[in-house]
């Protein structure tokens, strides 16, 4: 047990801490199309970036898949990148992009996953199974998600219900401010 609350709490911290931007980042880039109404489209989408993050983190952690981590720290900005430039540019056909979005959490969720995967094969020793630390890990991961769709569903009920911002504007200013952090991060970790 103290394993699997041990694997809970990184899993919490890598998605709620001061050093996880980037996931911070791609979260809000996934749901700034979405609405507080959307609340289970938005559960299914968050669910389906932590299944392709558990999926690579396993093959990782198996030594089963192995990128350079210069390469996946490169990645992971770019994954936002797209997500957010997709927003942007498909801000006038919003059924599409929510459509679109379920494949890009879990596509990128798969390159996010191999942003841990070099700390967890480290922690998990060879004889110890992965996956009490894998589900412990996922469900911290899952849980520090659903909290920072909270925070952002409430900024968005108080922007639109009490200040009136406009919807589209909405979508527009967050996407093209993650476009903006990510972009720069992107391009600082080039790898080569």
């Amino acid at each position: 047990m103290q394993d699997f609350i041990l694997y809970l709490k990184l899993g919490w911290e890598h998605i709620i801490s001061l050093d996880a931007l980037d996931h911070q980042l791609f979260i809000l880039a996934l749901i700034a199309v979405y609405s507080y109404n959307d609340l289970k489209k938005i559960l299914i989408l968050v669910t389906a970036f932590t299944i392709g993050h558990s999926v690579t983190l396993a093959l990782s952690t198996l030594n089963v898949l192995r990128v350079p981590g210069n390469w996946i720290e490169f990645l992971i900005p770019l994954t936002i990148v797209i997500t957010s430039l997709d927003n942007i540019l498909m801000k006038n056909k919003q059924k599409s992009l929510m459509q679109m979005n379920y494949y890009l959490a879990m596509i990128f969720g798969l390159i996010h996953g191999m942003g841990f995967a070099n700390t967890a094969r480290m922690m998990i020793a060879k004889e110890q199974s992965i996956f009490v630390p894998l589900l412990g890990f996922n469900i911290g991961l899952e849980l520090g998600q659903i909290i920072l769709v909270a925070v952002i569903l409430i900024l968005l009920f108080i922007l639109l219900k009490i200040f009136r911002v406009n919807r589209k504007d909405w979508i527009l200013f967050v996407s093209s401010g993650v476009f903006a952090l990510s972009l720069k991060m992107a391009l600082e970790r080039i790898p080569f």
